[in-house]
């Protein structure tokens, strides 16, 4: 017993040598072995490295009479530990100790087809839009029992898409995966979730719904990482195109609020008389922003749409838009300055970014329907089309330089209520639909 201790263990790993009895016949010098684990493995709590010499690790209790080295209690010791967390924070034993319940797939890209990953890896130069000549060929995602009120692709991972429903529910689809397509699902908001998010970074979703309430979620980790209370039914947040800390949120009750993440505090509160916030949208240098509220019981259209100043939280014009129609949704021109607002009279108008911010009464894209629905439109990245979903269950591409239709595909036997260009592959879009299901075209 005592050749195989002194063969195995070196003089650190005796903390007590006058308890080990002497030898009665002096023993030959042998070689030192390396320990069992080395100091250099940030894991010593592993029990999987084998000794060639040995068989088997050292596991359970040590026998009797064989001493036990410094290194060898510590690790039984960090053993009983883990043991004892695991049995007291997770009753189900062949569930991971940190995988959060809520994740169904994978959200990495390594199960996707060998030509989507070449794609969105090595993107191509410049983006096209190919909706005028591609022949769409649908893929169906169901896993939502309510409308779908709006999508949007991750613009860090780019096979990611986000949706949020009136079931209270966020999913994160993994749209190419060969296994599960539903990766996770969110589950923190307890009333219907109105308006999601990607961070700038695409590690966190930002949502907000009908229990007052954004909450930003790891994507990654599946953990809410912080909740943003307000006093009013929450329905539109969006991130700061400039400093990606900071989110605009709008609500019910016409409060407006610009959020730091870091801090959990709004940093600025935009305070008007107005009805509930349907859109908000920046400008492109994260100076100014335009909010669309609902005005029609107050007899005031022209509030419907206001320009903010962001620092001296001052609205610009209130006299943008005097129609008598509420805009559910307001888009950016990636690259002109003007930007639409989709009218519930049944058309998108624009608008010029710079000052007085007017409307173009000559040109206006038109053949959609929207009756009320909260149908949304987006612009390609290259700013060349805009689609729009419609009450008719089609998505319309218009050419956003003379507004005429490029063609209409038959998407959903419901109203459509959202469109989202994929980021990367120009002939790839995503629409979801009031029935809950969400359809991507390629």
């Amino acid at each position: 017993m005592d050749l195989l201790c002194s063969a195995y263990s070196n003089d650190s790993d005796d903390d007590e040598p006058s308890t080990r009895p002497d030898p009665e016949i002096p023993q030959p010098k042998r070689p030192r072995r390396q320990p069992e684990y080395p100091t250099h493995d940030p894991y010593p709590i592993r029990v999987d490295r084998r000794i060639p010499s040995q068989g088997v690790p050292r596991t359970g209790a040590p026998a009797p009479g064989r001493y036990v080295s410094k290194r060898e209690r510590a690790m039984m010791a960090s053993q009983n530990l883990l043991a004892a967390a695991n049995s007291n924070s997770n009753p189900n034993p062949e569930r991971s100790l940190y995988q959060p319940s809520n994740v169904l797939g994978d959200i990495s890209d390594y199960d996707l087809p060998s030509h989507i990953r070449s794609l969105l890896r090595q993107p191509r130069k410049g983006y096209a839009s190919a909706i005028s000549t591609a022949q769409m060929v649908p893929q169906r995602l169901r896993g939502h029992k309510k409308p779908v009120n709006t999508i949007q692709w991750s613009q860090s991972h780019a096979h990611l898409l986000a949706s949020a429903s009136l079931d209270n529910h966020v999913c994160i689809w993994n749209v190419w995966s060969k296994q599960v397509k539903k990766a996770s699902v969110f589950s923190y908001h307890n009333a219907a979730v109105k308006d999601i998010q990607w961070s700038p970074l695409g590690q966190f979703i930002l949502s907000c719904g009908f229990d007052c309430s954004s909450r930003l979620v790891d994507v990654e980790k599946g953990i809410e990482t912080r909740v943003f209370k307000e006093e009013q039914v929450i329905t539109v947040v969006k991130f700061h195109p400039v400093i990606p800390n900071l989110f605009l949120s709008g609500g019910s009750r016409g409060l407006l609020k610009l959020w730091d993440i870091r801090t959990g505090t709004a940093v600025h509160e935009y305070v008007r008389s107005l009805g509930s916030i349907l859109d908000v949208e920046f400008m492109a240098d994260g100076k100014q922003f335009i909010s669309s509220s609902d005005e029609s019981g107050s007899r005031i259209s022209e509030n419907s749409l206001i320009v903010w100043d962001i620092p001296r939280q001052i609205p610009l014009s209130n006299q943008v838009y005097a129609e008598a129609y509420t805009c559910p949704c307001l888009r950016r021109h990636p690259s002109e300055p003007y930007f639409v607002a989709q009218s519930n009279g049944n058309y998108i108008a624009i608008f010029s970014t710079k000052h007085p911010f007017r409307l173009d009464k000559c040109k206006r894209f038109e053949s959609h329907g929207v009756f009320g629905f909260p149908v949304k439109c987006e612009f390609s990245p290259d700013g060349r089309t805009l689609a729009s979903g419609s009450s008719d269950g089609d998505i319309y591409f218009y050419d956003a330089k003379s507004s005429n239709v490029i063609r209409k595909i038959k998407a959903h036997d419901q109203p459509c209520i959202d469109v989202a260009f994929h980021p990367i592959m120009p002939n790839v879009i995503a629409s979801c639909s009031w029935s809950g299901d969400i359809v991507v075209f390629e």
